[in-house]
């Protein structure tokens, strides 16, 4: 043989070989793996991948589009969003449809029902999955048992099981199926393996899903041990307008910040946990990347609000803890300060770990808390979108924490979470309601507490409100860009006011924009005095009137919170469903023999008819017209002077027609009824 001829080949075969051990090799991700992402806060800081990508499918309305040719956003706000889907098969509709390789990490409905949903998985002509829509939350069918994993809070019902697909999913249900849903998903980078979902796992799998489920319902202040941990604590403390500071040096991350303030932030002290702000620089940059309130920073404000989460919590005790990874190559330094007047002490411990390897393949922890900053510029858009967080660079995004002040009540949460990401024209996220997003349902008031999400303070809608979600196995990578809004129907004026702190982690040199707030921004745009009822003295409530007969229709009580105006007691007897010709009688009592003046006071609508009010039988001056294309209060209207025997009188409500105008509803409300003695 040819020596040279053979070392040719032979450097023509090391050279090959050497080629082909610099391509990179395609990750495998076993099912396992997929189950650790619902616990694994240190892979959040990971940046992503050219192709990972989070999205989801939802019900939200069709109606809203993005036109292209025009470059208008149309119908942005629309709002009927339970029953919008991709197209119609057959009897069926299709839910979603995705490539893969990906994974569902995240499936939630505020109303599922028996219809079957079927996810066919990678061309299969049998679905991985086919059951009644109820069945992916009620815990009855495997592997969707696991009460932390699978769960329900305020009527809302969520699904963290991962369902991974190699190279398609689409997802289909019966009718019946119920109404709104979300199907988030993850896409892996081209290339990828993952396994093909089946229900029936291995005894490893169902292992790891138990262990994850654990650790989902027991969050708390204590994470399980990790190799080279080390424990740093810190006494500080500041008078009004100081500032304490530490530093950690590294190559490290923090694992576990937890603190406790002498004396306490209790609950009712709205403004103190306010006046202290936390801020984290990280290896000598001149704006910090954490910067907000002491207690929004940990993932409740309106004081002190208890609950266990993740990522972050405040226990009864009084310890307050976050989890959120935060590696840095040179120092982490952090400062309180108190822009307030009592004196305090904050004893903090951080939990750090070493770091090794490549330090550049992790993110920077970023937590900002603003009000109202960065609106969308596009002046569709800024009608009814509110920014959640605009940020610029490669990153994470990880969840938010809202503070609504809503004084007057009413449910102000009808808004739609909408992420645009890498400069989407159209948000890939695009979701049904505020509560939807948050993992409940219906407006529900019920506080609750998860891992992933919790609702610490809501008041009945009605002042104060808090909710957090946490994007865990659920987290949205971007390359370039993310702006996260979310839709906000009732106007600052009214008032109802936001404020957020946003959770993410950027790429050292990407863009931050949010700047530390004043003491004059964080305190003083709520009044819990605007809070007491607005009642009218010696008003007989109508909504407390007994009912002696409805001739047609329905009578009972309406909450007025959420409209306009003031209502006695915050609420009016409503009578729905009547027509031309029926009445209504209702108790009037008098407590005294004695001549009286009476008054009613009403409400318009464009809605409500015109009716005869009548006192024992007798007509009450003439007809009342009640349309109006508003919904307002009448204020008192005066019914004239009678003489009355104490005892219960009958007044009487006749429905004689309605307004031209009016949408013929016929409806009537009684606000309240007054006597007032008359000479």
């Amino acid at each position: 043989m040819d020596m040279k001829r053979f070392g040719l080949a032979w450097l023509v075969l090391v050279g090959a070989c050497r080629l082909a051990s610099a391509q990179p090799v395609a990750p495998v991700h076993t099912y396992v793996d997929l189950v650790h992402r619902l616990t694994d806060l240190q892979h959040l800081a990971v940046l992503p991948q050219p192709g990972e990508r989070m999205a989801q499918w939802s019900s939200y309305d069709r109606a809203s589009r993005y036109d292209a040719t025009t470059g208008k956003y149309v119908r942005w706000d629309a709002n009927g969003d339970g029953n919008g889907f991709i197209r119609q098969e057959g009897d069926q509709i299709v839910m979603a449809e995705m490539d893969g390789p990906g994974c569902i990490f995240r499936i939630w409905s505020a109303a599922p029902k028996e219809g079957h949903v079927r996810i066919y998985l990678d061309g299969a002509s049998e679905p991985a999955v086919d059951l009644p829509f109820m069945g992916y939350f009620d815990g009855k069918n495997a592997p969707f048992t696991r009460s932390a994993i699978v769960h329900t809070v305020a009527t809302g019902w969520n699904n963290y099981t991962p369902i991974p697909y190699q190279k398609s999913c689409k997802i289909v249900a019966d009718k019946n199926w119920g109404a709104y849903f979300h199907f988030d998903y993850l896409t892996f980078p081209a290339g990828t393996q993952v396994p093909t979902f089946h229900r029936e796992l291995s005894a490893e799998e169902n292992a790891a899903l138990d262990a994850a489920n654990e650790l989902l319902a027991h969050p708390g202040p204590k994470l399980p041990p990790a190799d080279g941990e080390e424990t740093h604590s810190a006494q500080m403390s500041a008078n009004g307008g100081g500032t304490c500071v530490t530093t950690l040096i590294g190559p490290a991350a923090i694992r576990t910040i937890s603190a406790r303030v002498e004396p306490p932030f209790t609950a009712e002290d709205r403004n103190s946990p306010r006046e202290w702000t936390i801020q984290i620089q990280f290896d000598g940059e001149d704006q910090p990347s954490v910067w907000a309130p002491f207690a929004d920073f940990f993932g409740t404000t309106a004081g002190a609000n208890p609950y266990r989460s993740l990522p972050s919590g405040l226990t009864p005790d009084g310890t307050w803890y976050s989890h959120w990874f935060m590696p840095f190559a040179k120092t982490a330094t952090i400062t309180l300060r108190n822009d307030g007047t009592p004196s305090r002490k904050i004893s903090l411990e951080f939990v750090t770990v070493p770091l090794k390897g490549d330090l550049s393949r992790y993110g920077r922890f970023h937590a900002k808390w603003h009000r109202d900053a960065l609106l969308p510029d596009d002046p569709d858009r800024r009608k009814i979108d509110w920014t959640l967080l605009k940020t610029e660079g490669r990153g994470r995004f990880l969840g938010v924490m809202l503070h609504v002040w809503n004084p007057k009540g009413g449910w102000w949460g009808e808004g739609d979470e909408k992420f645009f990401v890498d400069g989407e024209k159209f948000p890939s996220t695009f979701g049904t309601g505020s509560e939807d997003y948050f993992g409940y349902a219906w407006s529900n008031p019920t506080l609750f507490q998860h891992a992933y999400h919790n609702q610490t303070i809501a008041m009945g809608n009605k002042g104060h409100i808090v909710v957090n979600r946490w994007h865990i196995p659920d987290n949205v990578p971007f390359q370039t860009s993310f702006e996260g809004a979310i839709e906000k129907y009732y106007p600052n004026t009214r008032p109802t006011l936001y404020a957020s702190t946003v959770y993410w982690y950027l790429e050292p040199g990407g863009n931050d924009p949010y700047a530390p707030q004043p003491l004059s921004e964080r305190l003083g745009y709520w009044d819990d005095a605007q809070l007491s009822a607005f009642v009218v003295k010696g008003a007989l409530e109508g909504e407390r009137m007994k009912i002696l007969r409805e001739t047609g229709g329905h009578a009972a009580e309406q909450d007025m919170s959420g409209f306009e105006g003031d209502w006695s007691n915050g609420a009016h007897l409503w009578w729905t469903g009547a027509k031309p010709g029926d009445t209504l009688d209702l108790a009037l009592p008098v407590p005294t023999d004695g001549r009286y003046r009476l008054g009613v006071a009403l409400t318009k609508a464009v809605d409500y008819g015109i009716v005869q009010l009548s006192l024992d039988g007798q007509k009450l001056s003439g007809p009342i017209d009640l349309y109006h294309d508003g919904v307002v209060p009448t204020g008192l209207l005066d019914l004239g002077t009678h003489q009355l025997t104490a005892g219960n009188h009958t007044l009487t409500v006749e429905i004689t027609g309605a307004n031209d105008k009016a949408v013929k509803s016929y409806m009537f409300a009684l606000d309240y009824a007054k006597l007032e003695p008359a000479k």
